[in-house]
């Protein structure tokens, strides 16, 4: 183990012993887990039903890592998981003293029996081996297991550890049957690890011989801390959730965006306080649902958007999969009109909502003149106001000056339409990252 591991278990174990002495000082709450329900800020409270009793601790609720769900994995139908021990690897954006996840069965056919489940630090910025400082066992309602009914998500209770910002954390899922179809998230550019039987406290890693390119049942990772006070969530299909990037990279411009932000802070302190989430789904529309790409974004915005803790602000780059996907582009009217629906209900809940103008893809197979013109429309009413609070042009950072209706040579992933690693950087270092704060209504 490294001596930067050690440290983290040696912290871990502090924050540990001090929660528990102040055990005598609690925080109580009588209303129920629901869709987008937190704890209050400062509160490390059991999962769902009635909040348990806890001992305060400092700091807020934000978002270290997330993944949309986006289908049903195929081939998982009859036999889920079952007999074997997923351990997803994420990374973190932010961290914190203690830490909680979300467990999805929303497109599993019958209720997901989670027998035991744990979270800990990776021991190496790859494989799966844990630190073993940092192991924790997850509970829900206080319960070593629980019944994830088909079609909803659990909330598990917090734990004490310290998670470190920038950083793998391992979180490993045991169910001794089937619920069905798998719910997971497709292109996750990032390696997790399957191993036969319950194999939730192996740190050594030894018994996960087996790789999986998906993040499977956990859709979120949710830390308590004073790092920072508020979550951005970045909204959209695969040029948001970094299809083309080099995986176990993390590479993605969401992730080019919090790093950003972190080293702002480190440097003079005057960057926004904010944790950075991806809520890409590859593939995804803002108008129409797919059963493989997810719900729509107007569908699935409450749940990846507004559900998320202490959110302050939403980038939305959505509408190219509207113009690329079926066999006729959605009228430039209706896309627009869409954006000012997620925009009304970003402000309903307070939220700046920080908008994209529509990147090239002259080259790409599904390009013609016609949906050239669409995406054209689309921005130009974008760039003129009153969609969005704040504009962020993907389009002009990324398109080749020399025919606009194409990607820099340089930025093109060679499908013409993703960005490779350089442009996903390009995207992230657009965003000016006071756009993110001071909320201003849009002219509507």
């Amino acid at each position: 183990m490294t001596a930067k591991h050690h440290g983290y278990a040696l912290l871990s174990a502090i924050v540990a012993l001090v929660l528990g002495l102040s055990a005598a000082i609690y925080v109580t709450a009588a209303a129920e887990h629901g869709p987008g329900h937190r704890p209050a800020p400062g509160a490390v409270a059991a999962g769902r039903g009635p909040y348990r009793a806890a001992p305060v601790s400092t700091g807020v609720w934000v978002g270290a890592w997330t993944a949309a769900p986006a289908g049903a994995e195929p081939g998982t139908a009859a036999g889920g998981t079952a007999g074997r021990t997923v351990r997803d690897v994420v990374h973190t954006g932010v961290g914190g003293s203690a830490a909680r996840v979300t467990l999805s069965n929303l497109y599993g056919d019958r209720p997901l029996t989670v027998t035991h489940a744990t979270l800990a630090v990776a021991a190496h910025d790859d494989g799966p081996a844990a630190d073993p400082g940092t192991l924790r066992r997850l509970s829900f309602g206080g319960a070593a297991s629980v019944v994830v009914p088909a079609g909803g998500q659990t909330v598990s209770d917090p734990v004490a550890v310290v998670v470190p910002a920038d950083t793998d954390v391992l979180v490993s899922v045991y169910s001794p049957t089937s619920a069905g179809p798998v719910t997971y998230h497709p292109r996750a550019r990032q390696t997790s690890y399957v191993a036969e039987g319950e194999s939730t406290e192996d740190t050594s890693g030894a018994a996960f011989t087996g790789t999986t390119p998906y993040w499977r049942y956990l859709t979120a990772l949710d830390v308590l801390g004073d790092e920072a006070d508020g979550t951005v969530v970045a909204f959209g299909d695969s040029l948001t959730d970094g299809v083309t990037s080099t995986a176990d990279a993390n590479h993605r411009w969401p992730d080019v965006l919090a790093d950003r932000l972190r080293s702002a802070r480190a440097a003079d302190g005057s960057a926004p306080r904010y944790a950075v989430v991806n809520a890409g789904i590859s593939g995804n529309r803002l108008l129409a649902d797919d059963p493989r790409r997810g719900a729509s974004g107007l569908n699935r915005f409450t749940r990846d958007v507004l559900d998320r803790p202490r959110v302050k602000a939403v980038v939305i780059d959505l509408g190219v999969n509207d113009i690329l996907r079926g066999t006729q582009p959605a009228a430039p009217e209706a896309i627009v009109a869409g954006l000012r629906t997620l925009v009304d209900r970003a402000h309903a809940r307070g939220i700046k909502a920080v908008g994209a103008t529509l990147m090239p893809f002259r080259g790409h197979r599904g390009y013609s003149a016609a949906r050239e013109e669409v995406r054209q429309q689309v921005n130009r009413a974008i760039r003129a106001g009153g969609v969005f609070d704040e504009v962020v042009d993907f389009d002009k950072a990324l398109r080749d000056p020399y025919d606009p209706r194409g990607l820099r040579p340089e930025y093109d992933s060679g499908d013409h339409l993703h960005p490779d690693d350089r442009g996903y950087r390009e995207m992230a270092r657009t965003l000016d990252l006071a756009q993110l704060t001071a909320s201003a209504p849009a002219r509507l």
